[in-house]
């Protein structure tokens, strides 16, 4: 029995053959699935539901409140410690921890700074 396929010739049906008359009662040959080939999976889901926010990974509006109130032992306490409170407060509406500290802490600061600048203010 010879090889069927005869590498000196092209494939039937490349370039320069002619291919057989078109039979559209002939059966279509057996399709077998790609190997390897999966369907993507579906999208994740977009958005959150109302109501409900992804709690963030760092506190930052805490954290910037006690540097804040800190700042406010030292420079300008009455407009320091406000701005630190507020911003206590909007990170505890964020769901960080530690918003009710710090805002108390922005608080008590600026209460010091303001005892601390009318001493120094007294004795120049």
């Amino acid at each position: 029995m010879g090889n069927p396929y005869d590498p000196t010739q092209p494939p039937p049906g490349s370039y320069g053959q002619q291919l057989p008359p078109y039979d559209p009662n002939a059966p279509l040959p057996p399709q077998q699935p790609q190997p390897g080939y999966q369907y993507a999976p579906p999208p994740p889901q977009y958005g959150q539901p109302y109501g409900q926010k992804p709690p963030s990974g760092a506190p930052t509006m805490s954290i910037i409140a006690f540097i804040l109130g800190v700042l406010a032992l030292l420079f300008v306490p009455i407009v320091l410690g406000p701005i630190g409170i507020a911003l206590g407060i909007v990170g505890h509406r964020r769901g960080e921890k530690l918003g009710v500290p710090a805002a108390i802490t922005a608080g008590v600061c600026m209460v010091l700074g303001m005892i601390i600048g009318a001493v120094v203010y007294s004795n120049m």
